[in-house]
């Protein structure tokens, strides 16, 4: 299963990658693609293991803010 957020508050290739770590840090994530031109992130995903909301809650943990 994939989803997509779009996300706020990236700004470098720093950013990137922490968002990157922390969704590769839950389990269950399989694939991570951040864009930073388009601000959002792809997220290839086991849903036996997790769910968006666990995606969201890491992507915020990471300090950004994921827009609605």
């Amino acid at each position: 299963m994939e989803h997509t957020f779009q996300i706020e508050g990236m700004s470098c290739g720093g950013c990137v990658a922490a968002v990157e770590q922390a969704l590769k840090s839950v389990p269950g994530v399989t694939t991570v693609r951040v864009d930073l031109g388009a601000k959002s992130a792809l997220i290839e995903f086991d849903p036996s293991k997790t769910a968006p909301p666990a995606l969201r809650e890491a992507i915020e943990a990471a300090g950004y803010e994921v827009v609605a």
